[in-house]
């Protein structure tokens, strides 16, 4: 059976979506997606796919739709009623799941909403159990540093964060978090996981502190609306980044001469860029950074999930063509600065598409003449091996460069086997020591 019948654009890239916007949006959406649901029941599907956005409407409506609803039926049995409702986060994507009951199986009916609260995805799955409260990770003693808030940046921007330091005299190095896509909160979370959590914490147990916090687009969602059709990386990630290195610079405890970057997945291909905005970081850890342009990324891995079966469908292949058709449009001559959202990919403007177009993050490394440390997960399917290849041979040459991959490592640096999947980010894990170990080795060998 195939667990994943309909999705359309549920990726772990991420894309602009509001996040922590009040309950009375969350129970709005909640009846939203009940509403769908029951439409779909229903057969009435012109009015379920109503609040389709673009993508949706080309890769699932019509006939697609009803296919899509009766296959499941051919497989569970026949709809039977609605159990339950949540909020979930899935890669930063607001999600509300609907558990429904067949006569075979009870169903999740994720239906994913952007945010002008159009329909962007649509998942049915097997019924999972809700997300388990997150376990501190057995390699942190709580006992050698301590915790407090801080606020990174000013004004209308303002992000709370967690800085972690260990307790114990002299100076101590310290290293700033970044993000991957998507508006994600300061641990990172993705199901029952907090990687950065785990980093923070496993570091601060090692005798180094380690400034966290909420994205940009995760505390400020809703406020950014407006501001969307001019959004880029700048906005998004980097300005942020140096914020919080300022913040470091400032702290009593801190070695102000020994404050380091990591960045994960968009925030480790962005290091070349937030090293030339902060020419006072003594050095940069790249965890899943991806060299390949990132539109392309989206197809690979929307493709990798559809093969995970052994096979992609007719049906499978017609969601993948507007999204295809969309990459196609990034890179052409015609996309300019007011091309509308809705023909690119992820939902995401024509400025960011443009800001990032002639950027090669390894190549630009190249330039930035601080160490570096580059970490992989061999068995990462959103940024592969081929990027950390790319890293190595625009930097191997470099003494100053350190490169690790992990063989049984996912896109969160946590341990598995086979082929990672989405499935693999609702199994709580934590962030290997390896890592945190490597991590810490480096930073004090600076």
């Amino acid at each position: 059976m195939r667990t994943m019948l309909a999705g359309v654009i549920i990726l772990t890239l991420g894309a602009f979506w509001p996040a922590h916007d009040g309950m009375a949006q969350a129970d709005d959406l909640a009846s939203r997606a009940a509403q769908i649901v029951t439409q779909l029941s229903k057969h009435d599907f012109a009015a379920a796919e109503a609040d389709f956005d673009s993508t949706m409407k080309a890769a699932l409506a019509g006939e697609k739709l009803s296919e899509a609803w009766n296959g499941l039926q051919g497989q569970v049995g026949q709809y039977k009623g609605q159990k339950s409702t949540r909020a979930e986060e899935y890669a930063g994507y607001r999600l509300i799941v609907v558990t429904a009951e067949f006569e075979k199986a009870d169903i999740d009916i994720r239906v994913a909403f952007d945010a002008a609260g159009r329909v962007a995805g649509l998942t049915f799955a097997p019924s999972q159990p809700p997300v388990p409260e997150f376990q501190t990770a057995s390699y942190v003693d709580t006992k050698a540093f301590r915790k407090s808030e801080v606020t990174i940046g000013s004004a209308d921007w303002a992000l709370p964060g967690t800085l972690t330091v260990p307790w114990g005299g002299g100076l101590a190095p310290a290293v700033v978090l970044v993000h991957g896509s998507g508006p994600n909160d300061r641990d990172e979370t993705i199901g029952p996981n907090k990687p950065f959590r785990d980093l923070a914490e496993g570091l601060s147990s090692l005798g180094i502190a380690v400034l966290r916090y909420d994205k940009r687009t995760y505390k400020h969602g809703q406020k950014m609306i407006p501001f969307l059709d001019s959004l880029t990386v700048k906005e998004e990630t980097i300005d942020d980044a140096i914020a919080a290195v300022n913040i470091l610079k400032k702290t009593p405890g801190i070695d102000t001469s020994k404050i380091f970057v990591l960045g994960h997945s968009l925030g480790g291909t962005l290091i070349p860029r937030i090293g030339q905005a902060g020419p006072g970081i003594a050095g940069f850890i790249v965890m899943a950074g991806a060299t390949k342009p990132l539109e392309d990324l989206v197809v690979e891995q929307i493709a990798y999930i559809f093969a995970l079966d052994g096979d992609i469908s007719e049906a499978e292949r017609g969601q993948l063509e507007p999204i295809q058709t969309q990459v196609a449009f990034v890179k052409s001559d015609s996309l300019t600065p007011n091309t509308p959202r809705e023909k690119l990919p992820l939902g995401m403007p024509a400025r960011y598409w443009l800001d990032l177009r002639a950027y090669n993050p390894a190549e630009s490394a190249r330039n930035l003449n601080r160490p570096m440390l580059i970490l992989q997960g061999e068995r990462d399917y959103q940024v592969t091996m081929e990027n950390f290849a790319a890293w190595k041979k625009a930097l191997g040459d470099r003494k100053d460069v350190t490169f690790i991959s992990y063989p049984e490592l996912n896109h969160l640096f946590i341990q598995g086997k086979g082929k990672s999947s989405p499935d693999e980010y609702n199994q709580p894990g934590h962030v290997s020591i390896k890592v945190i170990q490597d991590i810490a080795n480096w930073v004090k060998g600076r």
